[in-house]
């Protein structure tokens, strides 16, 4: 048995491939007691070719090439976990890298604690792997601690929805079933929260462990992915906001999700307002399909984070699409020429909107 299976979804990811798997390699951690799981999801590049130099080369290195192209990460990371041999479960995404001590902080910590799982400090960095000045979580603000999902300040905070900066115990993970959604985004999201509402131990630790890679941002020629979110995006996107709601639903757990939502409201409209990808019909669309989502707004009651974010979802509310598709126009416009670090702040919800939610939290009390 291997202490730990870190498990790596891959499509068309030649350029950075080598990078993680290189980071891998050189962890300060015992690499004889990692199993690297690549599965494919049916590269065009020379993806395919890197992951079976890899395993050729080294015999815990296991190669998983799927017949068709799943357009999400879910069934490959579903598959992954059918093979894992590893204590503990990692995942990481083919175009982000590790630190060279992420395994031995994250291992360390989840065997000290006997944790469920760990989730740990992360950071973002330039499409050339430039890492970016500060980790996402202050690390003055947060130190190592552990979270209840009764506390929507500190553990709320620092539960992100990615899976990548974490550790998870596999027999934890394999005795409640817990899966991730396939075939539409956010699949991580329900991953995460279904592992927070089913356990009993989870800590966080305040150490840098992974490096997310912006691909796109601070190169013109590269548009981001933001700007390229399509007509199809959002109806997957749509379909699994539904099954992360009714998953904390049916879990009793919607006083956290009032705060888990807050935080999707806004990235789900920036990701709109960005998109260049979608015809004026198509925007329509999408904002009729999505109603629900923004009519828990008030059934929530979460405000939204800025005021440009009212104005839309009140139009949005009010199925005066064409207005609220002007606003975004005009907000578009703005952000285009704001700096990364600025963009990302706009798309994050602040201190004073979490208080305005937790004027309510009593009302949400087990339910």
């Amino acid at each position: 048995m291997y202490k730990v299976s870190v498990i790596i979804p891959v499509y068309n990811s030649e350029q950075y491939l080598r990078q993680l798997l290189e980071t891998i390699i050189n962890q300060t951690f015992d690499f004889k007691q990692i199993q690297v799981i690549m599965v494919d999801d049916l590269s065009q590049d020379n993806s395919r070719e890197i992951m079976k130099e890899y395993s050729d080369k080294y015999s815990n290195f296991t190669s998983i090439f799927l017949p068709e192209n799943n357009k999400v990460a879910g069934i490959a990371r579903n598959e992954g976990m059918k093979v894992a041999e590893g204590k503990y479960l990692m995942f990481a995404d083919a175009d982000d890298f590790y630190p060279e001590n992420a395994f031995e902080i994250l291992y360390n910590s989840i065997e000290e604690k006997e944790a469920d799982f760990i989730t740990a400090n992360y950071i973002n960095a330039d499409y050339d792997g430039t890492v970016w000045d500060n980790p996402i979580f202050d690390t003055k603000k947060y130190k190592d601690f552990k979270l209840d999902i009764t506390d929507y300040t500190k553990s709320f905070f620092v539960l992100n929805s990615s899976a990548c900066n974490k550790i998870f115990r596999k027999s934890f993970v394999d005795e409640h079933g817990i899966k991730f959604l396939e075939r539409v985004p956010a699949e991580d999201a329900f991953f995460t929260t279904s592992c927070f509402m089913k356990s009993n131990k989870v800590y966080y630790v305040s150490k840098v462990v992974y490096c997310y890679r912006q691909r796109n941002q601070g190169n013109k020629k590269r548009k981001s992915v933001s700007f390229n979110c399509s007509r199809d995006y959002f109806s997957r996107i749509n379909k699994a906001y539904k099954q992360i709601y009714e998953n904390f639903k049916n879990n009793k757990h919607l006083s956290f999700y009032r705060y888990t939502y807050a935080k999707n409201m806004s990235y789900m409209l920036y990701k709109f307002i960005d998109s260049h990808a979608l015809t004026n019909k198509q925007r329509t669309d999408v904002l009729k399909e999505m109603r629900w989502f923004y009519e828990l707004s008030e059934s929530l009651k979460v405000p939204a984070a800025q005021k440009c974010q009212r104005m839309i979802i009140d139009k949005i509310l009010k199925e005066d699409y064409e207005e609220a598709i002007n606003y975004c126009n005009i907000v578009s416009d703005i952000r285009e020429t704001l700096p990364k670090e600025v963009r990302e702040t706009m798309s994050r919800p602040d201190a004073k909107m979490y208080s305005e939610i937790s004027k309510y939290d009593d009302e949400f009390k087990d339910k």
